[in-house]
Order: C-alpha cells, then structure tokens, then sequence
C-alpha cells in the first residue's frame, strides 16, 4: 500500500484514480494491526486496484476530509466518489464482495 505524505496527495489520489482502496489506521490499534494483513491479501485478488494507508495520527487533516473518526475504515473510492465504507469491523467477504462488483463496473 502507498503511504501518502499530505492530505493533499492523497485526495489527488483519490480524485486521479478510477478505483481505489483507503485504508485508514491509527498506532496502537490492534484491530487495525490485525485487519491490514487480511485486506492486503484480498488486494491481491484485484492487482488492478491500487491502494493507499493512511496514518490518522500523522495525517489527521486527510482521516477528518475522509470523515473517519475511528480506527480502522477501510474505503473504496470509484472515478472520486465513495463506493464502499467500513470502520471497526469489517467483514472481509463483505469487502471482496463489493470489490468484485465495483471493479467489473469501473475495469471492465
């Protein structure tokens, strides 16, 4: 996953992709610790769909224009627009569902 070093670099991203997963942290959180090894493996199914960590700790002006508030989200953005969003639990299957749609609608 790609690191961003501004907020303004990752909402270029967002805004230049035509899909793209976020996926959203904070230092501390097991749960995120635990969940970004299992959405990297899903990553992997899809290698047209890029992606991008964000630190909320070191980014917290990019967690605030994304409006996430709690540790871990993880986010799908489509041509810009918000396709799919999970924050706490997330259901990986629910994940590589959505995926699956999104990505044969946008590379397809």
């Amino acid at each position: 996953m790609e690191k961003p070093t501004s907020s303004q670099e990752a909402q270029t991203r967002i805004q230049t992709e035509r899909l793209i997963l976020v996926f959203v942290s904070q230092p501390g959180c097991s749960v995120c610790q635990g969940l970004l090894p299992q959405v990297e493996t899903v990553l992997e199914e899809f290698p047209l769909i890029p992606s991008m960590y964000i630190d909320a700790t070191e980014l917290p002006e990019a967690a605030g224009q994304l409006s996430v508030f709690t540790a871990p989200a993880v986010l799908v953005f489509a041509d810009g627009k918000e396709w799919f969003r999970k924050a706490r639990f997330v259901p990986i299957e629910e994940l590589k569902a959505q995926l699956t749609k999104v990505n044969q609608l946008v590379n397809e």
